[in-house]
């Protein structure tokens, strides 16, 4: 299976941006579609974002379309996910998630083969 480290979190006003990357190692990264979720304190772990294997298509959730995107370097072996026009209710632990078969999204949390630790996203008023 593939290793995934996330970094990139942070503190962060309303309004302002962070870029999350998910660092691969260990299979081909190339070989896995990518999803970013998160998972705020007494909420279920929620997709927000998704790549293909290619980088050729994308998913987003309604609350956060127009404001994030999912990008991806497979010769970096990377994920990333810019956040722009960042709100209070996108404070979160944000995971990067690798899926090997089937579609490239989805939201079962056990269609996903590997996960990073988490980085937390925190965003003040």
């Amino acid at each position: 299976q593939v290793q995934l480290v996330e970094s990139g979190g942070g503190l962060v006003q309303a309004g302002g941006s962070l870029r999350l990357s998910c660092a691969a190692s260990g299979r081909t990264f190339s070989s896995y579609a990518m999803g970013w979720f998160r998972q705020a304190p007494g909420k279920e772990r929620e997709l927000v974002a998704a790549i293909s294997w290619s980088g050729g298509s994308t998913y987003y959730a309604d609350s956060v379309k127009g404001r994030f995107t999912i990008s991806r370097n497979n010769a970096k072996n990377t994920s990333y996910l810019q956040m722009n026009s960042l709100k209070p209710e996108d404070t979160a632990v944000y995971l990067c998630a690798a899926k090997a078969t089937g579609s490239f999204w989805s939201r079962r949390l056990s269609d996903y083969a590997s996960w990073g630790q988490g980085t937390q996203v925190t965003v003040s008023s």
